[in-house]
């Protein structure tokens, strides 16, 4: 007891000399230029206003947001507290604090700048908050930065610490996922898709810096744009991995999720993906943001679809691959209801499918002609009387494997966007168009009032009468899943293999969801603070939830009727006696059964059938296959034992 009690005194004192040591510190006064309400302008020093310690005096700014205040401090301290004052107006100077921003930098134009403090509630007039800083790097410049919109009001500040360096040992955040510090230049706010603004992003994780680089950053996305919470696109200097992504790539996707409450609806819909077996599905993690000091909210960072290795894993082109086999991939391209540009950036299939064209750059005719030319070969092939033939039928340039998958993704998912986007990627010496990866769902999981309830519906989910299309693809996706009987049954083995081998429960995915809302909590809880929206219909929200956990459940209850609505549905077609297909281990009498380079052939006119691991047909004839991926493949020919062949 007298050790502890010893230890106890030892530690309190240690805090108390530290606690000495720490100074308010003063230095030369920075910001924004001081908006005076009482002339209608801009005074001199105003800064100073902010540090006098009088409640009645405040600064303010001009411009409504990122209006900030500082001090150089002349050389690095460690902050270990801040202080703050609301503006002495009784009507909104105390809530003008709230979600304000102390910043701490080494960099005068504050690129660099980290967060040190948020204030999360309102403030008190006439009195001085304080907060203890958990950050052990020393900053030269520190600042305070306004909520949105509130002109940087602030009555009085203060900033304590000690001199010296620190390090980056420990960083702060504001919740437990992790920070990024967006920076620009001036602070200048993206305002397009076209304008790259210069600057820099740190990215905190785990207190500790995963990345600190130079970025432009611009708006990305489409209708997502129209939100008050923006989405962006950063892009680095050179190909970059952060927070542990497989893929190393310059550019990165931040998505704003604004309409969607749960905001996990894409990374629920990613998990489902890698169940299902997709190649390539989209790393994704959800963030805390700030821009130029100001809290942005909760994020997912993503990648950006490109072709890289650790994204769609194909070959990249160059301007050189004109001929030959190097014309022949890879190509990476979206069937877009939004296609449109100039020139080569896109182009409308022969049977209206509006097609744009993102990798290679498309400044070469050779590389448009020849893509643009197989995809309507393709179509050509698929929209034929002979469109099932297993030696001039669409299957022989089109994968209908990963085709099946990706709906299997977006009609469980309920994504009323299925076909309004949807990726496909042709590689190089393969004849198969792909499709994927999957993206945007931020309107699944019933979050579309035209489509509400969607558990309703009885039929295909792009039957749905309130789903739209890039242009006829409809047309396309009924003449492969209604009128190509061979479909119905692959997509009852790969329903039925996922299902009864576990992949896909509705236990498993509703852990999956209570798992991530614990991560996201706290974070989400900001962020409806930020942008109090939670009880409000934005977007096409057909309902608005009680609490963020009532959204969540109501996610994971669509999920279990979902699955037991396609469980009994004739178009899915249950089959329990199918068992998955990695149970299947042993290898048959081969003979007569050959492999060549990427083709599969049999001796004489002996019919067989050629499918995937998850069951999806891909050969059903006699002869030999067309050149096939490489993986495992069961051939089965009659009666005799099916055969597990590897092609390489």
């Amino acid at each position: 007891m007298k050790k502890h009690i010893l230890l106890f005194t030892i530690a309190l004192l240690l805090s108390a000399i530290h606690s000495s040591a720490d100074e308010k510190l003063r230095g030369t006064y920075i910001g924004s230029g001081c908006w005076d309400y009482s002339v209608n302008g801009i005074v001199n020093n105003g800064q100073q206003r902010a540090f006098d310690g009088n409640g009645n005096t405040y600064f303010a700014t001009e411009e409504r947001s990122y209006g900030w205040v500082g001090m150089d401090l002349g050389q690095k301290y460690v902050i270990t507290k801040v202080g703050w004052q609301p503006r002495n107006e009784a009507s909104v100077g105390a809530a003008r604090v709230k979600f304000g921003v102390f910043q701490g930098a080494n960099n005068a134009d504050f690129t660099d700048a980290v967060p040190i403090y948020m204030i999360t509630e309102t403030g008190t007039i006439g009195v001085m908050d304080h907060a203890d800083v958990d950050c052990s790097r020393g900053f030269r410049y520190v600042r305070y930065v306004g909520p949105s919109g509130s002109r940087c009001n602030i009555g009085d500040l203060e900033f304590y610490g000690h001199a010296g360096a620190g390090d980056d040992s420990h960083l702060w955040q504001p919740t437990g996922l992790p920070t990024v510090c967006i920076n620009t230049l001036n602070s200048k706010e993206p305002f397009d898709k076209e304008t790259e603004i210069a600057g820099s992003v740190v990215i905190i994780d785990d207190h500790k810096i995963d990345t600190d680089k130079p970025m432009t950053v611009r708006e990305r996305g489409n209708a997502s744009r129209g939100f008050p919470k923006k989405p962006w696109r950063i892009k680095f200097d050179k190909k970059t991995s952060v927070l542990g992504a497989p893929a190393e790539g310059k550019k990165w996707s931040l998505v704003n999720n604004y309409g969607d409450k749960s905001l996990m609806r894409n990374i629920v819909a990613f998990e489902i993906a890698r169940r299902v077996g997709m190649a390539y599905v989209p790393f994704c993690k959800p963030v805390d943001v700030f821009l130029n000091g100001e809290f942005k909210g909760c994020y997912q960072l993503c990648d950006k679809i490109d072709i890289r290795p650790g994204r769609v894993d194909i070959t990249e082109m160059n301007a050189t691959d004109t001929s030959s086999d190097a014309l022949t991939g890879g190509y990476l391209m979206e069937i877009d209801a939004y296609a449109s540009g100039n020139g080569m950036e896109w182009f409308t299939s022969s049977k209206g499918l509006p097609v744009t064209l993102h990798e290679p750059d498309m400044n070469l005719y050779l590389q448009y002609r020849y893509i643009t030319t197989y995809f309507n070969d393709f179509e050509k092939k698929l929209f034929s009387t002979l469109f099932t033939s297993p030696t001039s039928g669409y299957r022989t340039v089109f994968d209908i494997e990963s085709f099946l998958q990706h709906f299997i993704v977006n009609e469980l998912s309920g994504n009323p966007d299925i076909y309004w986007s949807t990726y496909m990627y042709k590689q190089r010496q393969d004849p198969l168009i792909y499709t994927g990866p999957v993206w945007d769902f931020d309107l699944a999981f019933d979050n579309d009032v035209r489509s509400y309830p969607m558990n309703n519906m009885k039929t295909f989910l792009y039957q749905g009468n309130a789903i739209l299309f890039a242009g006829t693809m409809k047309n396309t996706a009924t003449r492969i899943l209604v009128d190509d009987r061979q479909t119905k049954s692959d997509l009852s083995q790969m329903w039925s293999r996922l299902r009864n081998g576990g992949k896909l429960t509705a236990e498993s995915l509703r852990k999956f969801v209570d798992d991530t809302a614990d991560k996201m909590r706290e974070s989400a809880e900001l962020n409806f603070e930020r942008w109090p929206i939670l009880h409000s219909m934005v977007h096409q929200n057909p309902r608005v939830p009680n609490t963020y956990d009532d959204e969540i459940t109501f996610v994971k209850n669509f999920i279990s009727e979902r699955i037991n609505l396609l469980d009994g549905a004739s178009f899915m077609n249950l089959d329990p006696t199918v068992s998955a297909m990695d149970e299947i281990t042993a290898d048959a009498d081969a003979s007569g059964i050959y492999v060549n380079g990427r083709s599969i052939r049999v001796d004489g006119d002996v019919p067989f059938r050629v499918v995937t691991t998850s069951g999806v047909t891909v050969f059903n004839g006699s002869g030999s296959t067309h050149e096939l991926q490489p993986g495992i493949y069961i051939v089965s020919r009659g009666a005799a034992p099916a055969v597990r062949i590897l092609v390489r």
